[in-house]
């Protein structure tokens, strides 16, 4: 069985050669590849207000409100492409996210194949 860390380790992945395939890129794990992909991995947690008022105002006044508190997880996932002749840094980007790992799964991997969408979506960097 997989850990939920080396599960969304495998997901990424898919997600990321997906992506790069659409672009034309073959994968392989040949010392001879023209590029090398990195990505890093942050999960953040974050409070959440949320306040509900009615009622009050200047004229009525009193009135009634209520905050609650939750946390929600944001998701930061970096990715990085090398060229590895010269082991300089060629292309950068970067996706954020919230993210609820109990959430649906199938959710979760929609959500994350939108993200390496866009995130891939200027790669590569055509300059002017």
């Amino acid at each position: 069985m997989l850990t939920p860390i080396r599960l969304w380790t495998r997901k990424i992945k898919q997600a990321v050669d997906a992506q790069l395939s659409a672009k034309g890129l073959t994968k392989t794990d040949s010392d001879k590849a023209e590029l090398y992909v990195g990505y890093q991995i942050a999960v953040d947690q974050e409070k959440q207000w949320n306040a509900y008022g009615m009622g009050g105002g200047i004229r009525w006044g009193g009135g009634m409100a209520t905050a609650t508190q939750s946390t929600i997880n944001v998701g930061t996932l970096v990715l990085d492409m090398y060229d590895p002749s010269t082991k300089q840094l060629v292309w950068t980007g970067n996706a954020t996210k919230t993210i609820d790992p109990s959430s649906n799964q199938e959710k979760n991997q929609k959500n994350l194949n939108k993200a390496m969408e866009k995130l891939l979506k200027n790669y590569p960097f055509k300059q002017k």
